[in-house]
C-alpha cells in the first residue's frame, strides 16, 4: 500500500479563546454565521441527493412541533370537563368527554404516523446522503495530485472527512430540522405562558443565556482537540488494524508482535483520552451548576402558577396546561441548548469535508488550451537541468539530471535503494513537477500538455502495484478499462506475462474473483502470481512508453530475466524504461542511467561502463560475484 514519506506532522493552531465580553460577542456571531454557512453546504448536498427530503423533513417539523401544543390544549379541556362533571357542573353531558376524547386519540394516532414518516424520512436520507458525499468525495480524489497523497495533512484531511462522513451530515440534518419543530413548540409554550406570567419566559431565556455558553465553549474545544490530535487517532486504527490486516497477521503471530501493538495503542489512547476527558467533565460541571441555576427558577415559578390554582384565578386543567408549558418552556431551553450545540459541532466537523472538497490540483497544464498528447508513436524525452525535493522539505531527491531518451530505446536506472530512481519515474509521468529544471517531451515542455493524454501514453507497472478485488480479467483489463471486454486480447496479455499457466488452473479461470474481502470462495495469489497480473495488465495497454519499476522483485532472478526478455521481444519501437536490483537484467538496455544520491554518475551501454570500471561495475561485479560462489 501506498504510504506517504516520513515528514514531520504538525498540529494546526487552535482558536484564541475569547477574554472579555466584546470577544464573547464576536465569537457568537462569528460561529453563528459560520454555522450557518456549513448548514447551507449540508443542504445543498441534500438538495442534490433528492430535493424531496427537504420538503419532507420541513413538513414533519412543522407537524412535530405544532401536535405537542395541541395535545397539551386537549388534556386541558380533558381535565377541566372531568374536575366539572365530578362537581356536577358540565353541561355537555359525557357526550363531550367522549367528544374530546376523540379528539385525544386523533392527536395520538396523527403524532405517531407523524413520527413514523420522520423516522422513515431521516433513514433513507441518511443512506442517499452518505452515498451522494462519498460519491462526491471519490469525484474529487481522482482529480487530486500524487503530491496531495503524500502528505501527512492530506492524509489527515482525508481521514476527518471519512470519518465523519456516514454520520455527521445526517445528525446536522436530523438535528436542524429538529431545532425548528422545538422553536415552534417553544415559542408557543411562551405565548400561553406569557398570558398568565408575562415576565416568566423573559426570565427563563435570560436564564438560558450561561448554559448557551458553556456548552457552545466547551464544544468548539472538544473539536479543537480532535483536529489537533487526529495524528493519535490515525496511529490507534494503524495499530488496532496492524493485528487485522490478513497480508501482516503471520509476521505477527511468528514474531509474537500482538502484544506490543496492543500496548502501543493503549499508551496512544491514555494520552487521547486523558484530554479527552477533561474537556467533557469540565463541560458537565459548568453545565449542571447553570442547569441547577435554571431549575431554581422554574421551581419559583411553578409554585407562583400553583398559588394562582389555589385562589381559583386558574382550573385545574389550566394548572396542568401552564405547568405543561413551563416543562416544556425549560425542556426546550435545554433541547435549543443541546442541539445547538451538537448542531456546532457537526457543523465543525463537516468543515473537514469542505476543507477536503477544496483540495485543488496543481499538476495543470501551463498553457490554454493545453497541448494535445500524440499517440501510437515514438516519444523523445528530455531532462534539463532537473532537481526535486518533496513537497515542504528541503533535501533534494535529485539533483541536477541531463539525459534525453531517444524514441524506441530501452533505458534501465540502476541505483541503490534511495538512490532516487522511483522518484525519476514519478517525474517523467507527471505525478510531480520538477522543483527546478524541465522536461521535454517531443521538444516541448511536459507541462504543457493535456495531463489526462499524457498518463495514456504511458503504461507502468509500479513495485507496489495495485491489487483488486475484482476478477483476474478485471485486473489485467484495468491497464485499459475502455477494452475490459475485450477478452481475447486480456487473455493475449495474461498469455506474454506467462500468467496463462496458473490462472488456467483456477476454478473459473479468467472469472475468478481475486482476495477474499467480499467472497469467501474468493482466490488468494502469491506475490509472484499478482506480478505476473501486473505485467499482463501493463501489455494489455496500448501505450507508447513502457515502464516497469522493479515490478518483478519477487520473481527469481530466472523468471524476472524471461520476464524483461519478453518485453524485449513484445515492445516492438516503443520506448522501455525499466529499474531493476538484479542488472542482469540491465544487458539488454540500449542505454544505462546509473543514479547515486540523486545524482546521475555514470550512463552508457553494459559494456561501455563495465570497462568504465565505476560504480556500474562495481555494483555488477558484486552481484556476479554472489551467483558464481552459489
Amino acid at each position: 500500500m501506498h504510504q506517504p514519506p516520513p515528514l514531520p506532522y504538525k498540529r494546526e493552531p487552535s482558536a484564541p479563546k475569547p477574554k472579555n465580553f466584546g470577544e464573547w460577542i464576536k465569537f457568537i456571531f462569528s460561529s453563528f454565521k459560520s454555522t450557518i454557512f456549513r448548514l447551507v453546504y449540508i443542504y445543498k448536498l441534500v438538495w442534490e441527493a433528492k430535493p424531496g427530503i427537504l420538503l419532507a423533513l420541513s413538513l414533519t417539523s412543522i407537524f412535530s412541533g405544532v401536535l405537542p401544543v395541541v395535545g397539551s390544549w386537549i388534556t386541558k379541556l380533558v381535565i377541566d370537563a372531568l374536575t366539572e362533571a365530578s362537581n356536577g357542573a358540565l353541561s355537555g353531558g359525557f357526550q363531550f368527554i367522549i367528544g374530546l376524547l376523540i379528539f385525544q386519540m386523533a392527536y395520538w394516532v396523527i403524532q405517531q404516523v407523524t413520527n413514523v414518516i420522520n423516522d422513515l424520512v431521516l433513514r433513507v436520507s441518511n443512506e442517499l446522503l452518505v452515498y451522494s458525499i462519498r460519491l462526491k468525495m471519490m469525484n474529487k480524489a481522482k482529480t487530486l495530485d500524487l503530491a496531495s497523497f503524500d502528505m501527512p495533512e492530506f492524509y489527515s484531511k482525508m481521514e476527518n472527512a471519512n470519518q465523519e462522513v456516514s454520520s455527521r451530515p445526517v445528525q446536522v440534518l436530523w438535528s436542524s430540522f429538529n431545532i425548528v419543530s422545538t422553536l415552534i413548540s417553544f415559542i408557543s409554550y411562551i405565548v400561553i405562558l406569557g398570558s398568565v406570567l408575562p415576565w416568566a419566559p423573559i426570565v427563563i431565556i435570560l436564564m438560558s443565556i450561561p448554559s448557551t455558553l458553556v456548552h457552545f465553549f466547551y464544544r468548539r474545544k472538544l473539536f479543537g482537540y480532535t483536529r489537533r490530535h487526529s495524528k493519535k487517532r490515525r496511529q490507534m486504527t494503524y495499530y488496532s488494524g496492524l493485528l487485522t490486516d490478513k497480508d501482516l497477521v503471520k509476521e505477527v503471530k511468528l514474531f509474537n508482535l500482538a502484544d506490543t501493538f496492543t500496548d502501543r495503542y493503549k499508551s496512544v489512547f491514555k494520552g487521547y483520552y486523558k484530554g479527552i476527558k477533561n474537556i467533557i467533565l469540565k463541560e458537565g460541571i459548568w453545565g449542571l451548576l447553570t442547569s441547577l441555576a435554571e431549575l431554581a427558577v422554574h421551581c419559583a415559578l411553578l409554585v407562583l402558577i400553583a398559588w394562582d390554582v389555589f385562589i381559583q384565578r386558574l382550573t385545574v386543567g389550566d394548572f396542568s396546561l401552564y405547568s405543561g408549558a413551563l416543562l416544556s418552556i425549560s425542556n426546550g431551553v435545554a433541547s435549543i441548548i443541546s442541539t445547538s450545540a451538537g448542531i456546532y459541532e457537526g457543523t465543525l466537523f463537516i468543515d473537514n469535508l469542505i476543507v477536503f472538497m477544496k483540495e485543488e490540483s496543481k499538476l495543470v497544464p501551463s498553457i490554454e488550451p493545453p497541448r494535445p498528447v500524440s499517440k501510437g508513436q515514438g516519444h523523445e524525452i528530455v531532462f534539463e537541468n532537473v532537481s526535486f525535493a518533496y513537497p515542504k522539505t528541503d533535501k533534494y531527491v535529485l539533483k541536477n539530471l541531463n539525459f534525453t531518451i531517444h524514441s524506441g530505446e530501452t533505458i534501465a536506472l540502476i541505483g541503490l535503494n534511495g538512490a532516487g530512481k522511483t522518484t525519476l519515474i514519478k517525474l517523467l509521468t507527471r505525478l510531480y513537477d520538477p522543483s527546478e529544471g524541465r522536461i521535454l517531451l517531443d521538444g516541448h515542455d511536459i507541462k504543457e500538455y493535456d495531463t489526462k493524454q499524457l498518463y495514456g501514453i504511458y503504461g507502468i507497472i509500479f513495485q507496489d502495484f495495485g491489487k483488486f478485488a475484482f476478477t483476474v480479467a478485471e485486473n489485467i483489463g484495468f491497464g485499459q478499462v475502455e477494452r475490459l471486454d475485450d477478452i481475447e486480447a486480456i487473455k493475449e496479455a495474461a498469455k506474454q506475462s506467462d500468467a496463462t499457466r496458473f490462472i488456467s488452473k483456477l476454478k473459473n479461470g479468467f472469472d475468478t474473483n481475486l482476495m477474499r474481502i467480499f467472497e469467501e470462495e474468493s482466490t488468494e495469489l502469491s506475490v509472484g502470481q499478482w506480478q505476473k497480473i501486473a505485467v499482463a495488465r501493463a501489455f494489455f495497454r496500448e501505450s507508447d512508453i513502457m515502464i516497469l519499476d522493479e515490478p518483478t522483485a519477487a520473481l527469481d532472478a530466472i523468471a524476472e530475466q524471461e520476464i524483461f526478455n519478453q518485453f524485449d521481444r513484445l515492445r516492438g519501437n516503443k520506448t522501455t524504461i525499466f529499474v531493476s536490483h538484479r542488472l542482469s537484467s540491465a544487458t539488454i538496455a540500449d542505454k544505462i542511467i546509473v543514479l547515486n544520491y540523486g545524482e546521475i554518475v555514470e550512463m552508457g551501454k553494459h559494456r561501455e561502463l563495465l570497462d568504465l570500471n565505476g560504480k556500474y561495475a562495481e555494483l555488477f561485479n558484486a552481484q556476479a560475484k554472489h551467483y558464481i560462489e552459489k
